[in-house]
């Protein structure tokens, strides 16, 4: 398994450490649904940031997971990850696209990291979710959450409109809040990765601080971000799935197609989200420590806390993700195999 497990399941309040344990570790929280990474006491950075997962094809209950970590055991933010839960037996499904388990946790939250992808969540869920995009907190969105949902024409939904082919609110959640909807493949997955490279005239921005060229196994998106967007990186199609593969030649970067974007979002009632979207985001992806950093730098400056000039983004605990894919997910995973040890995570620093 591809997560450092803790070698007993906590409860939900925590568990009680040694004093000796408690000056190197971590108290961690897990429910039957969801799991809690809980900082340093002396972190001082006292904010939640609150991931979401839920994607058919590129891992994101893998990938955010190990974010979620990241920015726990290297930067002391209290993290939550909330997943696709089958109800039948409780395990991790991203292929159930109305289960959002911990959803009433989202009003506790500083910020937002989601990978969504055509979701059909119930109201009870969406009012969890527009009730935290209208108290304007920050948000980082990866790979498919430009189409996250996904209701279908003939939808009684309340929150319909939020839906990526939306008329009525052109483009949904993802165009109006994000910047862009789901507008086509141009790279061919698992056959021509992706490059990333940052814009020239933005190497000064916070956001690209630390960051290089990314280099991303899942293939370029087409996107055409709305005004008013920052495009930090461009992406490069390779004719192959090495770092170092030659360009596709055959007009797929004619021209070079967005793939980081920064934006404002404003909200109706004057409040507003700082917006960090990428259309890379396979769990593949995080492997590439420069798309890690990125992805911290985002939250950082999502939060208008100063961004690190090079911010620790080492993995913690072992990370080998799975390779992106319809029905490729991990079965049989419930949240709280995925509790972790603390411990573990100071001793590589």
């Amino acid at each position: 398994m591809i997560y450092s497990i803790v070698a007993i399941l906590v409860a939900f309040g925590g568990i009680s450490l040694g004093a000796a344990d408690a000056a190197f570790a971590t108290q961690h929280e897990a429910s039957e649904q969801y799991v809690v990474y809980e900082p340093a006491q002396d972190s001082g950075i006292g904010k939640h940031v609150i991931l979401l997962t839920g994607d058919e094809e590129y891992r994101s209950e893998e990938g955010l997971v190990q974010l979620a970590k990241i920015l726990t055991f290297r930067h002391g933010f209290r993290t939550t990850v909330l997943f696709a839960i089958d109800p039948t037996d409780g395990t991790i499904n991203p292929k159930v696209s109305n289960t959002l388990p911990g959803a009433e946790l989202l009003s506790t939250a500083d910020a937002l990291v989601i990978g969504l992808r055509f979701r059909k969540y119930p109201d009870a869920i969406m009012k969890h979710f527009e009730a935290a995009i209208h108290r304007g907190i920050p948000i980082v969105a990866v790979r498919t959450s430009t189409h996250a949902f996904n209701f279908g024409k003939n939808s009684k939904s309340n929150f319909a409109r939020y839906s990526h082919n939306s008329k009525e609110w052109p483009g949904g959640f993802g165009r109006q809040v994000l910047g862009e909807t789901w507008a086509g493949h141009l790279g061919k997955n698992h056959k021509e990765a992706t490059r990333a490279v940052p814009v020239e005239s933005e190497l000064s921005n916070p956001l690209l601080r630390g960051v290089g060229k990314v280099f991303a196994y899942s293939g370029a998106y087409e996107a055409n971000p709305m005004d008013g967007s920052t495009i930090l990186m461009f992406g490069e199609v390779l004719a192959g799935m090495e770092p170092d593969s030659p360009l596709e030649a055959n007009g797929k970067n004619e021209p070079l197609q967005p793939v980081v974007w920064s934006r404002t979002h404003d909200n109706p009632d004057g409040t507003n989200n700082r917006v960090l979207c990428t259309t890379m985001g396979a769990a593949t992806d995080l492997l590439d420590e420069s798309f890690r950093r990125l992805l911290v730098n985002g939250v950082y400056w999502g939060l208008e806390i100063e961004v690190p000039e090079k911010a620790n983004v080492r993995v913690v605990g072992k990370y080998e993700p799975t390779d992106y894919g319809f029905d490729g997910f991990r079965k049989g995973v419930k949240p709280s195999d995925l509790t972790f040890n603390a411990i573990e995570a100071t001793q590589d620093e």
